[in-house]
């Protein structure tokens, strides 16, 4: 990857940086093309799209999370957003968590050779995690990219949060429909709308929101459901 072109971008948005992260982006980029030869990680694979609809995508709201809080990637994929957000910011505590295998031995692999010690992986389900006593109501912040609609990651990502917690869900234009269809899991899971944040990004003459949700009461612990009703029968 062409590091002076990622500075460019990354200089746009207002983007912190030291030459030692941009260094590890790059190589993140390389790893990642060089893995997708043989895992089908992403579609995204031309250098000034990487930039743009990985990198800047993923780090245009990294103020909004707080150093040295406990952070989890739901459907971390291929590392998006929580690989450049833990290069980006060596005081965020991120663990990136998928339930396929071949994703996160990539995100594992990708630590370890770039020495990303802020970033813990785990392969398994959010049903799963959300039960654990060790997790249950222990982050103080969910991230979420494109992963589900917002009624579906309420569900996934309330009971794993800290009261007072917050979740950071990454939409799209459809965003207000989302939101709408949200009322509901809202209410069950003891959530409140905290502030849309708005960004856009000229190159691709696109518009980003990111929803910041409060949890302002414990979960109830029926949730969330299993056999994978968030998602085929979301609140």
């Amino acid at each position: 990857m062409n590091i002076d072109k990622l500075k460019e971008k990354i200089n746009k948005y207002n983007i912190e940086y030291s030459e030692e992260n941009i260094e590890k982006l790059a190589k993140f980029n390389d790893l990642m093309l060089e893995y997708n030869k043989i895992h089908n990680l992403t579609s995204i694979t031309e250098e000034n799209d990487v930039i743009i609809k990985h990198f800047i995508d993923s780090l245009l709201p990294y103020k909004e999370l707080e150093e040295n809080k406990k952070i989890i990637d739901i459907g971390c994929g291929g590392g998006f957003p929580s690989v450049p957000l833990a290069i980006i910011n060596e005081k965020l505590n991120i663990l990136a968590v998928d339930s396929i295998k071949k994703k996160t031995d990539f995100v594992l692999s990708a630590k370890n050779t770039l020495n990303i010690a802020n970033l813990e992986v785990k392969t398994t389900r959010i049903e799963d995690i959300a039960f654990k006593t060790e997790y249950r109501e222990s982050f103080d912040i969910v991230i979420s990219r494109a992963v589900a609609s917002l009624n579906t990651i309420i569900e996934y990502s309330a009971p794993l949060l800290k009261k007072h917690g917050k979740i950071v869900a990454y939409k799209g234009s459809n965003y207000q429909e989302e939101l709408d269809n949200a009322k509901n899991a809202l209410n069950l899971l003891k959530c409140r709308v905290k502030t849309i944040k708005e960004y856009y990004i000229e190159e691709i003459d696109a518009k980003r929101y990111v929803i910041i949700i409060e949890k302002i009461d414990n979960t109830p612990s029926k949730y969330p459901r299993g056999q994978n009703k968030p998602r085929t029968n979301p609140l």
